[in-house]
């Protein structure tokens, strides 16, 4: 007579618990080093992205080096630009933040824009020409994907003491781009709490305090939609 030995049986909970953490684990891995999703909160890209869009945002393979002129990035800040992360006071609303800072989706410790780089590291960036465009180390810059600019009267100047008027809002005086890091405005250009908010509709002899992103805590780039429906790339062409 054979005898088998009685394996001892795993209950239930144990292998669902082990898969509940692996899942957690594989997201968190995703979202941190693929790709990462996003919703558009705001209409400050439209009509680019549009809001309640669906974003997918591409980590892997993005260096904040290459970052160029035109790309479309999310970035990680606290209840400013100007701070790193959110403080979270409550202990238990802390611990789900960090739970959601492991996992790369939920309430963390920052709080996410996309906005669209104009200005890169060391270059300078102004507005406005005689034509109404922003100035790139003195050049014209096309801009084919705002749509919502503020008014700017054509042949007139930024500059209050030739016109004996206040400049246009879509005026700012010149902003040098620190090292690592970028400057960045919303398509919407008109309804925008961007890079230049601050600076908007001052002369060009002027100074004033722009804010920038520094390269650690671009996220990386907005590169498809999910929804809504068919997906594709995230970012609408204009026509």
């Amino acid at each position: 007579m054979v005898r088998t030995e009685q394996r001892g049986v795993r209950p239930w909970y144990v292998d669902v618990g082990v898969r509940v953490v692996l899942g957690l684990v594989l997201l968190g891995l995703l979202c941190h080093f693929v790709v990462r999703p996003f919703v558009i909160p705001s209409e400050s890209m439209e009509p680019t992205l549009l809001t309640g869009d669906r974003v997918a945002v591409r980590v892997i393979g993005v260096d904040t080096h290459d970052l160029d002129r035109g790309d479309v990035i999310a970035f990680a800040h606290g209840r400013t630009w100007e701070e790193e992360r959110l403080e979270e006071p409550r202990p238990l609303k802390n611990l789900v933040r960090y739970g959601g800072d492991l996992l790369g989706v939920g309430p963390s410790h920052h709080s996410y824009t996309v906005k669209r780089i104009i200005g890169l590291p060391g270059e300078t960036v102004s507005c406005c020409g005689f034509d109404g465009r922003i100035r790139v180390d003195g050049e014209p810059l096309a801009q084919p994907y705002v749509k919502n600019p503020h008014p700017f009267e054509h042949g007139t100047s930024c500059d209050r003491a030739v016109e004996g008027r206040a400049p246009s809002t879509r005026c700012f005086p010149e902003v040098a781009v620190p090292e690592d890091s970028y400057l960045v405005l919303g398509d919407n250009r008109a309804n925008s709490s961007d890079s230049v908010a601050a600076c908007r509709g001052r002369p060009a002899d002027e100074t004033c305090v722009a804010r920038f992103v520094p390269a650690d805590q671009v996220v990386g780039i907005v590169q498809w939609r999910w929804w809504p429906l068919p997906p594709g790339g995230a970012l609408r062409t204009s026509s």
